[in-house]
């Protein structure tokens, strides 16, 4: 049934978008933090989505016209190809009350800029809400297909 590989393809993106809303949660979360286990401030960190090719190779689709294969193939989508470091300069900020001070008195502090995070967390909040239109049409067409056997 092709209907339920549009619904995984609509699925990997309601995925996707949410773990990008997840590591843009963590950035915020960690505006502020100056000492992590690696040593240092946070560094931002970046979702990088990666297309999911949906055409199927020419044998598969030889295989399924002639009713060898059920369901060969990819389907398509988006995956999450990595969660990156974002490699930018961090912040140096003049309080040398601060434990974590070097000898002129500067604390490096993590490279997130709260900006680009509202940004990004907002164009993630949009693709997500536009996966659930898709998803509310496809059951709305799903719906009246299963009311023409009535």
């Amino acid at each position: 049934m092709a209907f339920l590989s549009s619904m995984d393809i609509v699925g990997s993106g309601l995925t996707a978008q949410q773990l990008r809303l997840d590591v843009i949660s963590e950035n915020v979360t960690n505006v502020n933090t100056t000492r992590t286990e690696e040593g240092g401030p946070y560094r931002r960190k970046l979702t990088v989505l990666e297309a999911v090719d949906g055409r199927n190779s020419f044998r598969a689709a030889m295989a399924q016209a002639q009713g060898r294969a059920s369901n060969i193939g990819a389907q398509g989508g988006v995956r999450v190809a990595q969660i990156a470091e974002d490699p930018s300069d961090f912040k140096l900020v003049y309080d040398p009350t601060n434990p974590d001070a070097n000898d002129q008195g500067y604390v490096a502090m993590p490279n997130v800029d709260m900006v680009k995070e509202i940004a990004d967390a907002m164009a993630a909040s949009q693709a997500y809400s536009a996966d659930i239109t898709a998803f509310n049409v496809l059951k709305s067409v799903v719906a009246k297909g299963l009311e023409i056997g009535r």
